[in-house]
């Protein structure tokens, strides 16, 4: 259990030390690698969808994503490493394809849809898998973190929205269509 425990805090912080250190690069050249981000209905926007989740606007939407995105990690692998490996590419994929295709017209950076997609996963999964464990997990995401459920709105013109709500349903989605064991 103890080495379990320590497979999954190195995971997490793997996961940490490389989305820092895009954003270091980023922020030392500019923000230049902004130019990676996914742009709606653009083909040159479609690398966004797998790169725009290591990319942010500026420290501050850095230091909102990374701690969140910390904490769903090592939740989402309590279901085991296979299942956050493959639900995080589905729904980074998922929620990209849907921003390119319906988004606004513009430059969508962060993590937010993926956190967004965890979100909606963590959720849902705990009360369809009908096991103590992940039902905890889905009251704790609940309670710590229920008030994310409207960041889904169009609030502030500079915060991809659409991101957070495609996350959103594509983790709902998933949790939904998810075989539990």
């Amino acid at each position: 259990m103890l080495k379990k425990l320590q497979q999954q805090l190195r995971f997490v912080f793997i996961l940490f030390v490389l989305v820092t250190s895009v954003e270091v690069v980023n922020m030392l050249t500019g923000r230049a690698l902004n130019q990676f981000g996914l742009i709606p209905r653009q083909l040159h926007g479609l690398l966004g969808i797998v790169t725009s989740p290591f990319l942010h606007g500026n420290v501050w939407h850095y230091f909102s994503n990374i701690v969140p995105l910390c904490v769903f990690s090592f939740l989402l692998l309590q279901y085991g490493n296979k299942t956050f490996l493959r639900l995080t590419v589905l729904l980074m994929l998922s929620t990209g394809f849907l921003v390119w295709l319906f988004a606004r017209s513009a430059l969508h950076v962060g993590a937010s849809g993926l956190l967004y997609g965890y979100f909606g996963f963590l959720l849902l999964a705990g009360w369809r898998s009908a096991q103590w464990k992940p039902l905890l997990i889905s009251v704790v995401v609940a309670v710590f973190y229920g008030g994310l459920v409207f960041g889904v709105l169009p609030t502030r013109y500079y915060v991809s929205w659409e991101s957070h709500l495609f996350g959103f349903i594509s983790g709902l989605a998933l949790a939904a269509s998810w075989r539990f064991r």
